[in-house]
């Protein structure tokens, strides 16, 4: 484990915070566009102010700013599902069965890559509390447990998130016209009118070579956690305590009473969800799902799921939380992509990536190049904004599917989570443990996720 330790050790030493990396990529940008404006067209170099001009332009980008707002109401809804009774009760029932290290990491690991399919804002909280509650159910029972193993297995799910439902780069291109509108931020985006109007799930997340490459990790992963878990040593966990606290908050009688009338919410649930199914009904046939249609079906769900008006709004509360960190973010990375396009760096960097690449190795590119991004950039979102319009540009010049190069995208960038410890904050301040204690573990995991994602790309056409 020494080279863990390392990693630990650079990562707390030399790695910023997420919104300080977006700052720096944001002055590391504008330096780039007055350097090389001048190089993809001799007439077009940009001034200081222009360039700030471009950025400003990018952060108030209407089209981006309502991708934006789904990415988050995608982390923030999943939360408030996690955080409903039902879920609770069936956290806890599953919890129970969790009487071994080996029991725990199986049934942990296999159910956090199942929930984070559908949801990652889901997977992670799920994940977390799930891991909790086994650490809790542990210490009643006097049960010795490996709990940081545990721990780390409830946090798998981020390692498969964007290739599944809820993944930024699939549900973006499923949207119609979204392919045409990313590429408009090229200055020769004339060039790809051709362009289908949009990319349907059965040619990325619900591809048979996306549906293999899942159900491939879903039985490598638990048994890679099997296998640590009998070469660990079973501890008494600790943990304070302190109670997590995710049943449903009742109302007081008498106050507030259409807040705390099952009734109103329920009616209001319905409601919502005959709206989902008849509005979003045929699209689901064609195996088409979009940030807006996720989000409608979570928002009827959550409401639904939840007692009264009161206990939703008191998840609503404690779930925008975690959101906090990348409210902020989303508007840098759109000013870095407005930067990008006035001054031609996009254009210069796929030109760069087309010249370096093949159609057989550009797939392949394109997945360590977002796994190296994504240490820098943790936000699948921001990174398909930034990323895209490259990756789309080589495929088209290369004649590579476009839904393989973006799905080549989704599993780079999920692959280093496993790495990057930002999205691990929840988890780890639910479950009371350090990053320390985990990383060992999810690096791991990391090499068996590098290993079939590479093999996938290599054996599927998608």
């Amino acid at each position: 484990m020494y080279l863990t330790k390392f990693i630990e050790n650079i990562f707390k030493r030399f790695l910023p915070s997420p919104f300080i990396i977006a700052v720096i990529l944001t002055f590391t940008t504008i330096i780039l566009a007055l350097i090389f404006s001048n190089f993809v067209d001799s007439n077009s170099s940009l001034s200081f102010l222009e360039i700030l001009s471009s950025w400003e332009k990018g952060i108030w980008n209407n089209d981006l700013l309502v991708f934006a707002y789904q990415m988050i109401l995608i982390l923030v809804l999943g939360n408030i599902l996690v955080l409903s009774s039902p879920v609770s009760r069936l956290i806890l029932v599953i919890a129970k069965k969790a009487n071994s290290t080996e029991k725990a990491v199986i049934i942990v690991s296999v159910s956090v890559m199942l929930v984070a399919f559908f949801n990652w804002g889901l997977g992670l909280i799920f994940g977390a509390i799930l891991a909790r509650k086994i650490g809790d159910y542990s210490i009643k029972n006097n049960i010795k447990l490996n709990y940081p193993l545990v721990g780390a297995a409830g946090y798998v799910g981020l390692m498969i998130w964007h290739s599944g439902i809820s993944g930024s780069a699939p549900i973006k291109v499923a949207e119609d016209n979204h392919l045409s509108s990313l590429m408009s931020s090229r200055n020769d985006s004339y060039l790809y009118s051709d362009l289908p109007t949009s990319l349907n799930f059965d040619l990325t997340v619900l591809s048979s070579a996306n549906l293999i490459t899942f159900l491939v990790l879903l039985i490598l992963v638990p048994i890679t956690f099997y296998f640590l878990s009998k070469n660990s040593f079973p501890q008494n966990t600790a943990l304070s305590k302190e109670n997590i606290i995710i049943n449903d908050v009742q109302a007081d009688i008498g106050k507030n009473r259409l807040e705390s009338s099952r009734i109103f919410s329920t009616l209001f649930g319905l409601i919502l969800l005959t709206a989902f199914f008849y509005q979003y009904s045929e699209e689901l046939i064609n195996f088409k799902i979009t940030p807006n249609s996720l989000n409608f079906f979570m928002l009827g769900l959550s409401i639904l799921l939840h007692s009264n008006f009161k206990s939703f709004l008191n998840a609503l509360q404690e779930s925008i939380n975690g959101a906090s960190g990348i409210l902020i973010q989303f508007p840098l990375y759109f000013g870095i992509m407005g930067i990008m396009k006035e001054s031609g760096l996009i254009v210069y960097v796929s030109d760069f990536f087309i010249s370096i690449s093949n159609e057989f190795t550009l797939p392949i590119f394109t997945f360590f190049s977002a796994a190296i991004v994504n240490v820098f950039v943790p936000s699948g979102g921001g990174q398909w904004v930034i990323q895209g319009p490259v990756v789309i540009a080589a495929a088209t010049e290369l004649n590579v599917p476009i839904q393989k190069v973006v799905m080549a995208l989704a599993y780079g960038d999920q692959l280093t989570n496993m790495l990057q410890p930002f999205w691990a904050l929840p988890l780890l301040a639910i479950t009371k443990l350090k990053a320390k204690e985990i990383l060992p573990y999810t690096l791991i995991i990391m090499l068996v996720g590098l290993l079939v994602f590479i093999s996938s790309l290599i054996i599927f056409k998608f």
